[in-house]
């Protein structure tokens, strides 16, 4: 009986590279989220006053939990990078 090593399932996505500019295209990207919410208030009748503000609060959460990770993303690329240099 020959003993194979189990099969391993991947959960997480494969790395996709940093883009060039990612701070800014992450708060592109969640100013045009919040634009939306903006734009949908308004549509509906609601009240597009307390739509900026829940827009504005979210958008800036949003954008400080993306910088946190992609400074985190970007210490652990230099570390590998220069880990990988050394030779180690």
């Amino acid at each position: 009986m020959t003993k194979e090593k189990p099969r391993q399932l991947r959960w997480g996505l494969p790395e996709s590279p940093t883009p060039k500019h990612p701070y800014r295209d992450s708060m592109i990207v969640y100013g045009f989220f919040a634009a939306l919410v903006v734009l949908l208030a308004w549509i509906t009748g609601g009240s597009v006053g307390k739509a900026v503000v829940i827009a504005a609060v979210v958008w800036a959460a949003a954008t400080i939990w993306s910088i946190a990770r992609w400074r985190q993303r970007l210490q652990r690329e230099a570390a590998a990078a220069h880990n990988e240099a050394e030779g180690t």
